[in-house]
């Protein structure tokens, strides 16, 4: 290679990567500032179940003494309670269970509900009729109320509250899922596959699940937020992990009695759970316009 290829080589690289970096540099802008502030709330807060200990020196169940409802300050970022427990830590500790409570939740809703809602759309009038209509006794049930049957029914805990929440959710994932496959299975080339002689089993997973399962993934990611928010709320009620776990929603009732003293009880976890929340619901905003 002469000396005037290996320059220009190196150019053509040097192009490349530039041009590279420009569209990286074009796709940043282009990304609302709310999404990119939702999605370090989300990965901040896993980071938080995944290695608390990296956010806080403090344990979160020992309390220190003569530091009682102490106000948010340089050593306790938000405070401690009425046993001196930082609260920070606690928060951070408690991301696990609530996250996990949402994760199982979200996972059992998503595999059951669609799984229900793919058989109904795909098999005959008869069962999807039946399944159809045990999801509108669902439908028909309040959330809350079927929750607290079912923990009822469990026993009280994270991972009940967690199946209660989630059980909440198969309705909406079945009635969604079943009608994607149905608005799929009337497509052009889902009605070719099946004229070259394509089989049922074979056209519904090539053709009919990878193009009805988008909308399907977009709801769960707007259905984790809720399910935080209801597993949380299960907590406040006591129906949830038991004392002393840090668990939000358990934070929250904790922190009720001492509101006119100690606000920072209620407050920080509260506002977590919403950041939470909201950050969840525009994640799932953005899924719901790559998948439209």
């Amino acid at each position: 290679m002469t000396t005037f290829d290996t320059v220009h080589s190196e150019i053509g690289a040097d192009d490349r990567i530039g041009s590279r970096s420009l569209r990286r540099a074009r796709l940043v802008r282009r990304l609302p500032p709310g999404l990119v502030l939702s999605w370090l709330i989300l990965a901040t807060v896993v980071l938080w179940a995944i290695a608390p200990a990296l956010f806080t020196s403090y344990n979160p169940g020992e309390g220190v003494g003569g530091a009682q409802l102490k106000r948010p300050d340089a050593l306790h970022l938000l405070g401690t309670d009425a046993l001196g427990r930082d609260l920070h830590a606690r928060i951070v500790y408690g991301a696990v269970h609530s996250l996990t409570g949402a994760f199982v939740a979200v996972g059992l809703g998503l595999i059951v509900g669609t799984t229900l809602g793919v058989i109904a759309g795909s098999a005959g009038r008869r069962l999807d009729d039946a399944i159809m209509r045990i999801v509108d006794v669902l439908l028909s049930i309040p959330p809350l109320l079927l929750s607290l049957s079912i923990i009822i029914l469990l026993g009280f805990g994270t991972v009940n509250a967690a199946i209660a929440v989630g059980v909440t959710s198969v309705a909406g994932f079945a009635r969604l899922a079943r009608s994607e496959v149905v608005r799929v299975r009337k497509s052009d080339y889902v009605e070719a596959a099946f004229g070259t002689g394509g089989t049922f089993l074979a056209v519904l997973r090539r053709h009919v699940l990878p193009n009805s399962i988008t909308s399907v993934i977009a709801l769960a990611a707007l259905q984790f937020g809720s399910a935080v928010l209801q597993i949380s709320t299960l907590g406040f009620l006591g129906y949830g992990a038991p004392p002393p776990t840090p668990e939000w929603g358990l934070l929250i009732a904790e922190g009720r009695n001492y509101i006119s003293t100690a606000w920072w009880l209620t407050t920080a976890p509260g506002v977590v759970v919403v950041l939470v929340v909201l950050a969840a619901n525009r994640v799932s905003q953005s899924f719901g316009k790559v998948t439209s």
